[in-house]
């Protein structure tokens, strides 16, 4: 039945993210007065699904090339969050070699799963949630040398039971304030009217930016973007994603740090855990149907 259900669940998100992005919110002078006291963005990508354990032309290899040298900023930094037993993801040879790149070119690496399957935490009972949380520690941590700290949930869905399971286990929720929408559902690999989709994002961010509602840090404020490097779509096009980003923000009037993204590892840990969920009750903002869709007890 869970199957069906997240079947169905899958359909009409991949239907409704194709066809249901709105305009950018408009501009108005009083935001662009208050936009002036904020500090500039600074764009904080992640990466869910991960990694590839393709043999043949592998897409999270494409993305650790473009991120290394692209035309907009060599040597961004980015955080990896991982399927370690997954057997297409970090669950083979070829996932952890890819997993032991990452690390070594200096990203992060949070806790995605650690299933045979992309599973909802919520539908682990309290065993199988621990030991897949004592699982991916170990995956993680036989790779970095240290426990990960940041975990980004399936489908951005959590509850007080998995939230406090994370916690336990010292790992912080991070989730995204927008979204490439390119997330791979049965074959369906491209991001539909992904400038479109960005600004609108952006521009919806940009409201909370004026309104004081990001947090700082080291004088800029990091704005969290997620894509799939799974998705060879997303490889293909990610050098593109990136001018989309700067082209997002300068036409939803945003000023971006002279370095628009990171560069430093220590520095985008440092701004990924300021932008953690520090508790059930706090209030969260998702990009496009996801808030709707996750109207738990936990958000």
């Amino acid at each position: 039945m869970k199957n069906i259900v997240g079947a169905l669940v899958m359909i009409f998100i991949a239907s409704g993210l194709s066809g249901c992005i709105g305009s950018p919110i408009e501009l108005t002078p009083n935001t662009e007065q208050r936009l002036r006291a904020q500090p500039p963005i600074r764009f904080l990508l992640t990466f869910d699904d991960g990694p590839s354990a393709s043999s043949f032309w592998n897409p999270s290899l494409d993305v650790l090339d473009a991120l290394a040298h692209n035309p907009v900023q060599p040597g961004i930094k980015a955080i990896f969050f991982v399927q370690t037993r997954a057997p297409r993801a970090g669950g083979s040879d070829v996932g952890r070699s890819v997993m032991r790149r990452e690390h070594l070119e200096g990203h992060l690496l949070g806790f995605h799963t650690a299933t045979h399957w992309h599973t909802n935490h919520r539908f682990l009972n309290p065993d199988e949630l621990e030991q897949s949380l004592v699982n991916g520690t170990n995956d993680i941590g036989a790779v970095t040398g240290a426990p990960p700290s940041l975990v980004r949930p399936p489908f951005w869905s959590y509850d007080r039971r998995t939230f406090a399971a994370y916690q336990r286990h010292g790992m912080h929720v991070l989730l995204t304030d927008l979204s490439a929408n390119d997330g791979k559902v049965w074959g369906i690999t491209l991001s539909p009217r992904r400038r479109m989709n960005l600004t609108r994002q952006l521009s919806e961010a940009r409201e909370r930016i004026a309104a004081g509602q990001l947090p700082a840090v080291d004088g800029v404020i990091p704005v969290v973007v997620t894509f799939h490097d799974l998705n060879r779509y997303t490889a293909r096009h990610a050098r593109e994603y990136l001018q989309i980003l700067l082209d997002s923000a300068r036409d939803t009037g945003l000023k971006t740090a002279a370095k628009p993204f990171y560069d430093d590892s220590q520095a985008l840990e440092r701004a990924a855990m300021a932008r953690t969920v520090q508790s059930t009750s706090q209030p969260v903002h998702l990009p496009g149907l996801w808030d709707w869709l996750w109207d738990s007890d936990a958000h």
